[in-house]
């Protein structure tokens, strides 16, 4: 390249500049509109392009041409000139398509997470994170916000700990989690999504949807209802006198957490309602097969029996209603304590549907990852299918395989 003595003087700066941002933009440039140009910077771009009139207030040049004329002055192109002069162009679509690309592949992660997989009632959730934008137009801090939130919805529900004490055992500050933080909001609409109800607008719905998630929860509210056990420990002996007699144990958390599961059985029924374990314990008595309850959404005694079952290798067989929130709750009992669907699955719900053309509407039903087609049949046919209704068949099943319950599917 020759000198650019010339080139550079003031006159030419609005051209240069304006050429610059064109080339800088990533996408092919013929023209470039330069101006409003004064009468010197008129005669400058005139004389450059050797032009025998001046220009008007605005000019258009050719790139083309200004690059042939470059090359031939001084053996430099058009894009090497504006670099030397201003410094190094930009990529403008370049950058553009990566940010598009950024974007598109975290809100693809965020849909993949294992947390939403496992419950696809999240997804609910995930569309109005997408909607809400990047935190801060960056990529890099919205994925770390919502990590940070998933890493609070695993850990959920709690055992009945304090709202620092979760936050500073998932996120190491026990701040993190205090009212008005995005990471709170982030969980409590999460939460909501999961649990099919609005988003807390007040102090009072968030401290209620925490509890619902075992958060501040005490020890001694939390109950879980169960027969059929006999355990170690505290909470095993209460649930050994109630089982031994025939009755159905309420276990406080405080009594869950002080049993010992040594000695599990085996296979362990898991039941939405506490109208099944009351006709279980009415026809079996004291040799009813192990049974837990969740009472609907589980709490921290619930989840954490369960959770102590499964570790001591029984294996958690569960069955719930068949409408939109049952299969919610499912699938949360199944993901937080790894039980398995127990006639859980399509032909189950149009069994027990049998030929009813009116009934509950089965309400908002999500996906349930066991069985790709039981919620499109549950849209189908609309129609909800209570628990209770096919709680004589489900005990009936017991009955037949007795104490060997092992080949049940």
């Amino acid at each position: 390249m020759r000198s650019l003595n010339g080139l550079d003087s003031a006159a030419l700066r609005p051209l240069w500049r304006a050429v610059h941002d064109r080339l800088s933009s990533g996408r092919p440039v013929s023209r470039v509109k330069v101006g409003p140009l004064d009468e010197e910077q008129r005669s400058a771009v005139a004389d450059l392009l050797g032009a025998d009139r001046l220009p008007g207030r605005y000019a258009t040049v050719s790139v083309a041409g200004l690059d042939e004329l470059l090359r031939e002055s001084v053996e430099a192109g058009v894009r090497e000139v504006v670099v030397a002069l201003l410094g190094p162009l930009d990529d403008r679509a370049g950058r553009r398509a990566l940010a598009v690309g950024a974007r598109s592949e975290l809100w693809a992660w965020l849909a993949e997470h294992p947390v939403v997989a496992a419950q696809p009632a999240l997804l609910e959730w995930v569309d109005a994170v997408r909607r809400a934008g990047l935190v801060g137009g960056s990529v890099e801090r919205t994925r770390d916000e919502l990590d940070r939130a998933l890493r609070v919805v695993a850990a959920l529900p709690a055992t009945g700990v304090p709202l620092p004490v979760l936050a500073e055992a998932v996120l190491g500050d026990p701040h993190a989690l205090d009212e008005g933080t995005r990471c709170a909001g982030l969980v409590l609409r999460a939460l909501a999504a999961l649990y099919g109800v609005d988003p807390p607008g007040g102090a009072q719905e968030r401290r209620a949807l925490w509890e619902r998630a075992g958060v501040v929860e005490d020890e001694l509210s939390s109950v879980v209802l169960a027969t059929g056990l006999r355990l170690g420990g505290v909470g095993g002996g209460v649930l050994r006198v109630c089982a031994d007699a025939g009755h159905v144990a309420a276990l406080t958390l405080a009594q869950v957490r002080a049993t010992s599961f040594v000695g599990a059985p085996e296979d362990v029924w898991v039941f939405e309602n506490p109208s099944v374990l009351a006709v279980a314990v009415a026809r079996f008595g004291a040799s009813c097969p192990p049974v837990v309850c969740t009472s609907g959404w589980p709490n921290s005694a619930v989840i954490v029996l369960l959770r102590g079952l499964a570790a001591a290798g029984a294996t958690l067989r569960y069955h719930g209603d068949f409408d939109g929130e049952g299969v919610r709750i499912a699938t949360h009992v199944m993901a937080r304590t790894g039980a398995v669907p127990w006639r859980m699955a399509a032909d189950d719900y149009l069994l027990a549907l049998g030929g009813a053309r009116v009934g509950t509407p089965v309400g908002r039903v999500t996906e349930a990852p066991w069985d790709g087609e039981l919620a499109d049949a549950m849209r189908e046919h609309g129609l909800a299918v209570p628990e209770e209704r096919v709680t004589t068949r489900l005990l009936d099943e017991l009955d037949d395989c007795g104490r060997d319950v092992g080949g049940l599917p």
